[in-house]
Formats: structure tokens, C-alpha cells, sequence
């Protein structure tokens, strides 16, 4: 029986470090996404953990780190959230577990809206530091966002063409590498002539060009007059968005928002850095498909979870807390698709190992 078809639901009641050295034989190189929310060291003391400056963290973060890069499929990312504190440190170590040549990107977050008058800086963001286990392999699966409306809007068939709507792009290209092919002039049906734009070049030399406009797949404008440029089809194209690095609250949600999410499950006095689920949506949905298996060994208000099991994902979520199991299994009752406690695998680890 595959991994899949096992429809893995599991939460984990025990300190992460115990709870991820007894589940690794079995899930070994089999997750897709892990997503964390570690403390952040930051010297704050909040209801439900102890975030006060700490000379251990960066070692007991690693330890974590490390075991958990071996939970990852050859094609599976890291997340990991974390504030301008310890994010150069974090990095760091982070480039010795997985390698430089596998840092994806650091993702900012714009985490509040707000101005904050009472210091000398407002700060409103926060990061996400993404890694890969391969990056070229995660760099082949990925997935790009859904397209906008104001994207569709582009495409439009103004010469009737049979092959349905297009957009066009430029056929210049910078020069820095071009050969002496890609240097000609091109006559427009009107007659005008058009040479490359200074530093720039033809994508495609002459001869290409030729087979191009034969095939009317070049637009020189309505009257025949303008720049030629390439029609793209959207019958041709692999629609979506590229994820971009600056993730507004607007989009992605904010720490209020996330308060308030959770305001109806009585968490928001236990839980006061929750993350919104749009926030964690965004993740999955770049990084994962339906039904693969994601991890979350920080889970803390169970966000992860409640949205992994929205998206049709498989889940193993870790937490000590001692309000975690009965304050997640009420949002996943009570989520837009409810799940009961009878369907979810419940772990409880005492021992330290």
C-alpha cells in the first residue's frame, strides 16, 4: 500500500526532537513540505513558551534542522519563519545542513499593518527562509500561483486568428551574448524598416524570423506599422503567476488577522504570534500537490494543519503544548472540511530520547 492511499493524519503530543527520531524510519525521504514556526529567540516571554534569549538556541534549532532535512523527498522544501533576531545566524546554519547551492529564496512578510509609534523603528515584517533538498529537483516541481483575472485580461484575438486569443511580447533581447545573426533589419508590411533598439538584439535570427511570420506569429499592429513582436497564445501557454519575495499582509493575511482566526476556538489568549491561514495556503500551494505529505514540528495553534487538511494534504504536526491537541482537534471539527477525532492517528510521546 502506497504512503498516499494511507491517508497519513497524524498528530504528535511530545517534545519534537523525541517525536521526529521515533516516526524517521518510517517517513524517511517521504515528505514534501515542511513548514516550521520555531521560537524566534527574540526575548520575549509569551503564554505559551518561553521565547527569552537563549545560548542553546541556534544548537537545539540544528538538531531539529538536521533530522528533519532527512524527513524531505529528493524534490521537498523547508520553510521556516523567523524575525530579524537570529534570521543571519539561522541562515548559516541552515547553508551547512542543506547546502548553498539548495537556498531557494527569503521570502518577507509583511506580518503587520500597523505603525508601531511607542520605538524608533516600526517593524512589520518578518521572513521565511526556504531551502530545498535538491533545488534543481524543487525548481522542476514547484508550482507557479493562479493566474489573476488582470493576467486573462491580457490575452485578446484583435486579427480573428483561428488559434484563439494572444498576447504579444518583444522579439529584443539584451545584446550581451548575441551573435552577429541576431543583428538585421526587418521590414514591417507597411514598409517600414525597424533595426534591434541600441544593446539589444533579435531573439531569433534571420531565417527563424522568416518561418515565424509565415506561420503568423509575428504582429507588426493593426496597421501593419508597429515593432514587430512574438504572438503568444494562450492555448500554448502553462498559465501562472512566479512568486514573488515580498509577501503583503493584504494577500497573505497578518499576525492580527491570524488572532482572529482563531478568536472562536479560545486561542487567541493561549497563542499570541499565530500565522494566518492564507500565509501557510501560499506555501503549500507553491510546493506542494493534492495529497502529499506535509510536516509541521512546531504546530503550535494547528494552522498547518487545519489547511493541509483543506487542501487535501496528508499531515504530521508535532507540539508539547499541552493545550495543543484538544485546541486542534476543535478547529479541524469546526474547519470548512471537518475532520473527527476518530479519522486522525493521536501519538503521545512522554520519554525524552
Amino acid at each position: 500500500m502506497s504512503e498516499k492511499s494511507k491517508n497519513i493524519k497524524k498528530l504528535i503530543l511530545g517534545e519534537n526532537l523525541s517525536s521526529l527520531n521515533v516516526i524517521y524510519p518510517k517517513f524517511k525521504s517521504k515528505v514534501k513540505c515542511i513548514y516550521i514556526d520555531p521560537p524566534y529567540n527574540n526575548g520575549e516571554l509569551y503564554n505559551h513558551y518561553d521565547d527569552r534569549k537563549s545560548e542553546k538556541w541556534i544548537s537545539e534549532l540544528e538538531a531539529r534542522i538536521k533530522l528533519m532535512h532527512k524527513f524531505l523527498k529528493d524534490n521537498g522544501s523547508m520553510w521556516i519563519s523567523i524575525d530579524d533576531n537570529e534570521i543571519h545566524y539561522l541562515k548559516v546554519a541552515l547553508d551547512d545542513i542543506f547546502g548553498r547551492e539548495n537556498f531557494v529564496t527569503t521570502i518577507v512578510w509583511q506580518q503587520r499593518t500597523t505603525r508601531e509609534n511607542r520605538k524608533t523603528f516600526s517593524n512589520n515584517h518578518e521572513y521565511i527562509l526556504v531551502y530545498a533538498k535538491n533545488k534543481k529537483l524543487f525548481d522542476r516541481s514547484a508550482n507557479k500561483l493562479k493566474v489573476s483575472s488582470d493576467i486573462l485580461k491580457r490575452y485578446k484575438n484583435p486579427d480573428s486568428d483561428q488559434r484563439g486569443s494572444w498576447q504579444s511580447v518583444s522579439i529584443n533581447v539584451q545584446a550581451g551574448h548575441a551573435v552577429k545573426s541576431q543583428f538585421y533589419k526587418i521590414k514591417s508590411p507597411s514598409g517600414k524598416i525597424f533595426d534591434p533598439p541600441r544593446g539589444r538584439c533579435w531573439a531569433y535570427n534571420e531565417k527563424k524570423f522568416k518561418q515565424l511570420v509565415k506561420e503568423k506569429r509575428i504582429w507588426f499592429g493593426l496597421d501593419g506599422d508597429s515593432a514587430p513582436r512574438f504572438k503568444k497564445f494562450l492555448s500554448e501557454s502553462k498559465l501562472g503567476t512566479t512568486p514573488e519575495t515580498i509577501w503583503f499582509g493584504a494577500d497573505v493575511g497578518t499576525n492580527d488577522e491570524a488572532k482572529k482566526e482563531i478568536l472562536n476556538y479560545g486561542g487567541s489568549k493561549v497563542f499570541e504570534t499565530p500565522k494566518p491561514k492564507k500565509l501557510i495556503e501560499k506555501i503549500f500551494k507553491i510546493s506542494t500537490n493534492k495529497g502529499d505529505l506535509v510536516m509541521d514540528a512546531y504546530a503550535g495553534s494547528g494552522t498547518s494543519v487545519v489547511v493541509a487538511n483543506e487542501m487535501n494534504l496528508q499531515f504530521i504536526a508535532i507540539d508539547k503544548g499541552k493545550h495543543f491537541l484538544k485546541f486542534v482537534l476543535k478547529r479541524l471539527k469546526k474547519s470548512k472540511k471537518p475532520i473527527l477525532s476518530k479519522d486522525i492517528k493521536i501519538i503521545k510521546i512522554k520519554k525524552y530520547l
